[in-house]
């Protein structure tokens, strides 16, 4: 089959709220090590990039968001992949027109590729039989079908969609229904019954499939993607879709846009995966797909514990101490503890939102930033002043920036730092330091080949990340 051509899609937006608090709209589940050495991203697109000694493949696209671009770039460079294409939504408009996007641009070099569509958050734990579900899936959809990959049921889920099938040959089905998430007693009426399967959210199809099928059901949709595709810009990896047209884009899934309209209208085809598969849509799901000891415990991080049970215990800065637990998640970050029943791990999305409505910065951000530079540690705060650690990688530069609210002090504790504040230019070595006064445009730098650590005082009235004018910068942030 290397003469078909495959175009592999990750679809990499969410914040992935029910995973909080290591999970985070800045820095979400599908960038982080939650289940491995590499985040749920990487192993996704390392697992699509080895289907390419069956088929050949395009580059991966990639379909995330400007404010997640660099994570995602760091991250391929990291697994040595080179051949990929970011589109960048200016906004989340949902799966829908993410899809389109990357249907758009796998259409614009006159080829009609097949589309192999997979989140960028679940885990796959049998390469083998992934590869194989897919080869079966890829030949249906050259045939002219549109392809899920479902999952058999183990439990009465709620939190996915279940997709009714009949069965024609092998593990081939043909999709008689599509259901959105159901109430506690429709799943365990579908579990039951043996007819359904657990919708995985994973999509094989001819990118001109797709578009037909959306122009027949949301048209309004393809419409207005086309339109803001139509004006893209490129930027080396980057795409980047019209931001004022992106924003008239009606948001929708995949599923509700065209997957639950497609029954009887176009051929619809499911492929059973039976491969490990996780959508790590919870605690409690990370709980039931990792390695546990004898009392059914997961432990990560620095944790002592002692009669306790089938519990989660997460620490990711800090000695977590527990006893007397049984069925319950311990999670801890630098800035947060989450405890809550394993069996009701569902419920922190609420609980998130509310966080959000209170405008509480842990419900999006951790403490410790990334940045395409390096990173910044929040060490301490309070009224008038905020002091950060920041890490600066080599050869790596900040914009050169100032400030209306605040003033900045900057002690170097570790590397060479070169600094440009007004008209003067300093090169600081270890315990040397200088003040940046408040309005001065300024630029911080790490022209060594080792790690640069600041430590920066800022003082005034107003101290947020959002009091930043910049003027130059590597990195494209200059409005």
């Amino acid at each position: 089959m290397k003469n078909l051509s495959i175009s592999p899609v990750v679809l990499c937006g969410g914040s992935g709220s029910r995973l909080w608090p290591v999970s985070r709209n800045d820095f979400p589940k599908q960038f982080l090590d939650i289940s491995g050495e590499l985040s749920l991203f990487q192993e996704t697109c390392l697992r699509l990039r080895q289907l390419n000694s069956k088929f050949y493949l395009n580059e991966t696209l990639v379909v995330t968001n400007e404010e997640h671009r660099f994570l995602a770039l760091e991250q391929l460079k990291n697994i040595k992949i080179n051949d990929y294409k970011l589109l960048l939504e200016p906004s989340g408009k949902n799966t829908a027109p993410a899809l389109t996007l990357a249907a758009l641009k796998a259409l614009s070099n006159g080829e009609d590729p097949i589309l192999l569509v997979t989140p960028a958050d679940h885990i796959i734990k049998n390469n083998k039989a992934f590869q194989s579900a897919v080869s079966t899936a890829i030949d249906v959809a050259n045939n002219g079908s549109i392809v899920v990959l479902g999952i058999k049921p183990s439990r009465p889920e709620t939190g996915f969609g279940y997709i009714k099938q009949e069965h024609i040959k092998n593990n081939i089905f043909k999709v008689l229904e599509f259901k959105e998430k159901p109430s506690v007693n429709n799943a365990k009426i579908y579990l039951e019954s043996g007819q359904y399967s657990w919708n995985s959210g994973m999509f094989i199809m001819k990118a001109s499939l797709w578009l037909e099928a959306l122009n027949k059901f949301r048209p309004d949709i393809l419409k207005a993607t086309q339109k803001s595709f139509d004006q893209h810009t490129e930027d080396n990896q980057f795409i980047r879709p019209n931001t004022e047209l992106f924003a008239a884009i009606p948001s929708e899934s995949i599923d509700y846009a065209v997957m639950e309209k497609l029954v009887n209208t176009f051929p619809f085809k499911l492929i059973t995966l039976d491969a490990g598969w996780s959508d790590l849509g919870s605690w409690e799901a990370l709980w039931d797909v990792s390695v546990k000891n004898n009392e059914g415990n997961v432990i990560r991080g620095d944790v002592a514990i002692n009669d306790t049970k089938n519990s989660l215990i997460y620490s990711t800065s800090r000695l977590i101490v527990a006893s007397g637990l049984k069925d319950t998640i311990v999670i801890e970050t630098a800035d947060s503890v989450l405890v809550i029943n394993k069996n009701q791990s569902q419920a922190i999305k609420p609980i998130v939102e509310e966080l959000a409505r209170k405008k509480r910065y842990e419900h999006k951000s951790h403490r410790k930033v990334t940045r395409p530079w390096g990173w910044f540690d929040t060490l301490d705060y309070g009224d008038r002043f905020k002091v950060k650690r920041i890490q600066v990688n080599p050869g790596a530069s900040l914009s050169l920036q100032s400030h209306k609210n605040r003033a900045e002090h900057w002690v170097v504790v570790k590397g060479i730092a070169k600094i440009i504040c007004g008209d003067k230019t300093l090169v600081l070595k270890e315990n040397e330091s200088t003040y940046i006064p408040l309005g001065m445009k300024h630029k911080l730098s790490n022209p060594g080949k080792d790690i640069l650590e600041v430590i920066e005082v800022q003082s005034g009235v107003y101290l947020g990340e959002d009091d930043i004018e910049r003027f130059e910068d590597n990195y494209g942030r200059v409005k």
